[in-house]
């Protein structure tokens, strides 16, 4: 019998519902699952915009999610050099990426390698974006929030 090794990656910025949900929901279509949490680099080169709270923040809060078994830095901005650094062979995603240019060449790259695309329904009523802007109003319109320190 063949283990299945998922791989679901996101920014996971202000960890909500939506994140939990996603590794929720991957981790019952696989045996072991990896969580991959963006870099500042990546989160700036694909969103344009910063995370908010930091990268070894992220990944304590992710790593600590009783779904995951393991959690990496995801710098990858191609999922095939991802795929070649953790050999998974099913990969989790929203599915605001499906039908999509950059779900479409994902799925093409992922299809040569034998890899199966799982997408999950996205969690519209809550996100990193809204929740951001919601602290930006608070804030006074600033753009420069400072995470709380513990």
């Amino acid at each position: 019998m063949t283990v299945r090794i998922g791989y679901a990656s996101g920014v996971f910025d202000l960890f909500h519902v939506g994140h939990l949900n996603i590794l929720k929901h991957a981790r019952q279509h696989c045996d072991y699952l990896i969580a991959g949490v963006a870099s500042p680099e990546l989160t700036l080169l694909t969103k344009s915009k910063e995370p908010v709270v930091p990268l070894h923040e992220r990944m304590e809060i992710v790593r600590n999610i009783r779904f995951v078994d393991d959690v990496v830095v995801d710098d990858y901005v191609d999922k095939i050099d991802a795929w070649r650094a953790l050999g998974f062979n099913v990969l989790f995603k929203g599915d605001d990426w499906r039908g999509t240019e950059k779900g479409l060449r994902m799925e093409a790259g992922m299809k040569k390698v034998g890899v199966e695309v799982v997408y999950f329904p996205y969690t519209v009523h809550t996100s990193s974006t809204l929740l951001r802007q919601a602290l930006n109003l608070m804030g006074g319109g600033r753009e420069d929030i400072e995470p709380l320190e513990a």
